[in-house]
């Protein structure tokens, strides 16, 4: 059946309008779609401009569209100024495509006109209609305050720029059980040392990666973890087992630069690195949603378990807030056990 899709602005709102000829399993098809209306003056039905809709009908989705000239020009400008503020490359390319979907979405205006009403309408027309993470949204939010700095007589409050709030979410964590069957079942050396150094170490899968042979010190037993999150260093704890494990895997794979290399002898993967944990999670039979973060998860409430005073985990893991390691006392068993449940007793 011919149909044909395309952007329209419909009573001073973004809308996709479907034309087609009538057809009563397409038409059936169409009400099944959230806000989707009929309009007798467009002689068409018109629904939400979202990343969705435009994907369903074939459209540029939204993450995809050019901003206007003006906006290429200034994301430009503003990657110049996170770089001048020696802001890491992974945070200019997260901040720089947020702030981009943005200025996409407000793309029949000026920069300078925008106002933090935009702000609202996007959270709402784009990210909340997408179900897009609080998270996400956090992270455009630091973007549009850090670009609106630069620019000059703008509408914009900065100020007045609320953070979403953040979900009160305890992270998942393995048991020493579960994460040692994980650990057992990776049978390929080079993958097993990964996950075992993730875990053993409390190290961002970031910080695995970027890791040189000449950051391991087994004469003190400690990890030198160079340049992490906010720029920071830091000592990690090495184990003995671990080191072991280190020697058996360098003399067979022999890094040159990077602890842990690609096939062709580039930086190693964090896909790579998570599909192993995921093949590695389905062989030892956990069904638990983790990731490679539930490593240092694991590896914080574990050492928490163990007695290990709360100060030197968060200095373990690189937190600048002790805050931030309280979350572990929330997920870890040892206090609950001694609660003797009503129905036991």
């Amino acid at each position: 059946m011919n149909w044909e899709a395309k952007i329209i602005t419909h009573k001073k709102e973004k809308r996709i309008a479907v034309y087609f000829e009538k057809n009563a399993e397409f038409i059936a098809r169409i009400k099944e779609i959230g806000g989707a209306r009929w309009s007798q003056s467009l002689v068409a039905w018109h629904l939400p401009d979202t990343e969705e809709n435009r994907i369903r009908f074939r459209l540029t989705p939204l993450s995809h569209t050019i901003p206007s000239c003006e906006g290429i020009t200034q994301i430009e400008k503003f990657k110049q100024y996170l770089r001048s503020k020696r802001y890491s490359e992974s945070t200019i390319t997260t901040y720089s495509e947020a702030l981009k979907s943005f200025l996409v979405f407000c793309r029949e205006k000026p920069i300078a006109d925008i106002t933090n009403e935009d702000v609202i309408v996007y959270n709402n027309e784009y990210i909340l209609k997408n179900n897009l993470s609080a998270s996400y949204q956090n992270q455009t939010i630091n973007a549009i305050k850090l670009f609106f700095k630069i620019i000059h007589d703008s509408k914009m409050v900065i100020a007045e720029l609320h953070r979403p709030k953040n979900a009160k979410t305890l992270p998942n964590v393995l048991s020493k059980e579960e994460t040692f069957r994980l650990i057992d079942a990776t049978t390929n050396l080079k993958h097993k040392t990964l996950l075992a150094l993730i875990y053993s170490s409390g190290l961002r899968i970031s910080e695995a990666i970027n890791m040189k042979i000449t950051d391991i010190d087994s004469q003190r037993m400690l990890i030198h973890v160079k340049n992490a999150k906010g720029k920071k260093d830091r000592y990690t704890l090495l184990s003995t087992k671990i080191l072991g494990l280190l020697k058996e895997y360098y003399t067979i794979y022999k890094p040159k630069t990077f602890l842990f290399e690609g096939q062709y002898g580039d930086q190693y993967s964090s896909r790579s690195a998570q599909a192993v944990l995921h093949q590695s999670a389905k062989k030892a039979g956990i069904t638990k949603q983790i990731s490679l973060h539930t490593l240092r998860h694991s590896f914080a409430t574990h050492l928490l378990e163990n007695g290990t005073d709360l100060r030197y985990i968060q200095d373990l893991l690189g937190h600048s807030s002790p805050k931030t390691t309280m979350i572990y006392t929330h997920v870890s068993s040892t206090s609950l056990k001694n609660i003797i449940n009503p129905f036991d007793m």
